[in-house]
């Protein structure tokens, strides 16, 4: 028999390889941008067309390439930031593992043109296929324009797996604006299909999130500024009118490099606990700069998921630096012991504070946290702290016995059996009342039906809203005066190809010029006069509804237009509302559970009220 294994050709190796690196176009953005901030540009543009199926082109005025290098620069894992192995761990460039060209060279047909100061001529460069196809001498400014061209022309099935242009276009603008956020000192620009989205010109860090974010920001942002000799952090959060419902505007940087961090995430959310609504998000653009020998970048092909060497000190960092600045700003509540005479009674404050106590005090280690400067970082062990004590308090409290609760609905299943039968379809003779404004009780004969209102109202719209995309269109009133709706660049994108399905569901929104559009309609049973917010909100929650959940561009839309609208939690309803509500309800397909999958209501019967009373 002969050998079965043999050595994949290099051809087929590569775009194996490339997979990891350029998954879509925003992909090579990423790369190619990052590049370009390697090579000292001031000046970067990006040129897409086709949403960057057909071209993704970055144009920079940086140190350029000589001619031998721009051609080994195509070659895998060739790259002039590592010579030995301990310089991974003192990574500050963007790129370091040589992947990226030679990634992008083994899906696209590539153009390169660069040229040094120092030479006459630059170089032209193509190559298709990781094959070159021409080298020579060309004309061309200093600097490198790389252009890649038909993505994935020769692997067809991934090009299938692409998404629609507008979605493509958003991953690119997301991609384009974290490198652009973390350099603001240079200039950048994105021009698709001709048009420019972007111009941002070099400036401060708040100039460009402004820039970036929009106008409203400009008078909404604290900043963040804590050094110590461990790290460092900086930046903007935005004050607690800022949050939203969703997340949105979050950027953290390490090293310049933007990073996915839910663990840092939770750390700035926690720092503004009690000054944010429930279930809002804060803003932020957060830079932390320390040693790169704490953290490992190498651990994922994006390099957007980071280890750090002590998570917990950079945790208990970052939420100490956002408490301390929203307490300088005088954002957080400040504590006045005037207010109280009888602290003036407190043995802390009538009794003197002895020589010996002072000693005492000056040299605990709880002390020198607090006066030592540049000591944040230094977190002594429980046996040397002097709090040790505390885990023996701890400890005897799990001992102590805790009472078993009962649930008030208890475990059984009451929407199973005959109870689920009995449930009638109509309201019209039962009592209402709405509890906690968050409630509706319904008698109806010998049961009583629980409702959560706002997850009952979501299930009602969410199959209206079905049918209407299935030709049943809702109903639209013309607005008497016409909003006018700016976006950012990504929002006007998603704008773009939300609007023939949004139509079908009663809003009459039109194009009118860049970046903005005219509300002059909305479904007919809604309020007139909050346009704007409405829309505003129905975009922020279409981008992170139920983020873990697989669910169609269609899908995504009829959540989120079922959730914005929806009666919430905290709004008063009158019988005749309750009423409606509940026979709406028991029209539905689904009633039982909201369209996230929770549940919407359960039921009470006379047998069940006197088992949980006992009687």
């Amino acid at each position: 028999m002969s050998d079965i294994i043999h050595l994949l050709p290099d051809r087929i190796a590569n775009q194996i390889a490339a997979g990891e690196v350029i998954q879509r176009p925003a992909s090579a953005v990423k790369e190619l941008m990052e590049n370009a901030v390697d090579a000292g540009a001031t000046e970067i543009r990006l040129i897409i067309n086709d949403a960057g199926k057909q071209l993704v082109q970055v144009v920079d005025n940086g140190s350029g390439m000589s001619e031998t290098d721009v051609r080994l620069a195509f070659e895998r894992h060739a790259t002039s930031k590592i010579s030995k192995i301990e310089d991974l761990f003192s990574i500050r460039t963007m790129g370091f593992r040589g992947e990226a060209l030679a990634s992008i060279a083994a899906v696209a047909q590539v153009e390169v043109r660069t040229k040094r100061a120092a030479d006459t001529a630059g170089t032209l460069l193509e190559i298709e296929n990781s094959e070159v196809l021409r080298q020579e001498p060309v004309a061309t400014p200093e600097g490198t324009s790389i252009a890649m061209k038909n993505l994935f022309f020769n692997v067809p099935a991934r090009r299938n797996f692409l998404k629609s242009n507008a979605a493509e276009m958003r991953h690119i603008i997301d991609e384009f604006i974290r490198v652009a956020m973390a350099y603001p000192d240079r200039f950048f620009s994105l021009t698709a299909n001709g048009q420019q989205q972007f111009h941002l010109e070099a400036g401060t860090l708040k100039q460009r999130i402004v820039q970036i974010l929009g106008q409203h920001y400009q008078s909404k942002l604290v900043s963040v500024s804590e050094n110590t000799d461990y790290m460092n952090i900086s930046g903007f959060i935005g004050k607690p009118e800022t949050a939203k419902k969703t997340r949105g505007d979050q950027y953290f940087f390490v090293n310049r490099r933007f990073i996915r961090s839910p663990y840092l995430n939770h750390a700035v959310t926690s720092a503004f606990q009690d000054l944010l609504p429930a279930d809002t998000f804060p803003a932020y653009v957060l830079f932390i700069d320390l040693d790169p020998a704490q953290v490992d970048i190498n651990v994922h092909p994006t390099k957007q998921e980071i280890k750090f060497e002590d998570e917990k000190i950079v945790y208990a960092f970052v939420q100490s630096a956002v408490r301390h600045a929203l307490a300088q700003f005088s954002i957080t509540p400040a504590l006045d012991f005037d207010l109280d005479p009888s602290i003036q009674h407190l043995d802390a404050v009538n009794k003197p504070f002895t020589e010996t106590d002072k000693d005492k005090a000056s040299t605990s280690s709880l002390y020198k946290t607090f006066t030592e400067k540049h000591v944040a970082h230094r977190i002594d062990s429980a046996g040397n702290s002097g709090l040790s004590n505390w885990k023996d308090v701890f400890e005897a409290s799990k001992q102590e016995s805790i009472p078993e609760q009962k649930t008030f609905f208890g475990g059984e299943g009451i929407l199973e059996g005959s109870h689920h039968q009995r449930a009638v379809q109509s309201f019209s003779d039962a009592e209402y009342t709405q509890l906690f404004l968050t409630y509706i009780i319904c008698q109806s004969g010998d049961l009583v039906y629980l409702v959560h209102q706002q997850r009952a109202h979501e299930r009602i719209l969410l199959e209206k809203y079905q049918l209407a995309l299935e030709g049943q269109t809702v109903a639209s009133q013309t607005c008497l005066f016409p909003t006018t709706l700016e976006l950012s660049p990504q929002d006007t994108v998603l704008l773009n190809e939300l609007l023939p399905s949004l139509q079908q569901l009663g809003y009459q929104i039109e194009p009118f010029g860049k970046d903005s559009f005219v509300i002059r309609g909305i479904p007919a049973d809604t309020e007139q006069g909050n346009e704007r917010s409405d829309v505003e909100l129905l975009l922020e929650q279409y981008k992170h509804f139920s983020p873990s959940l697989k669910l169609s561009t269609r899908d995504r839309l009829l959540r989120s237009v079922s959730k914005q609208r929806s009666v919430k939690a905290g709004r008063k309803l009158n019988k005749a509302e309750m009423q409606q509500l509940m026979t709406d309800l028991f029209q539905c397909n689904h009633k039982e559970v909201s369209p996230s999958g929770q549940p919407v209501f359960t039921l009470i019967d006379q047998d069940l009220c006197a088992k949980m009373l006992g009687a």
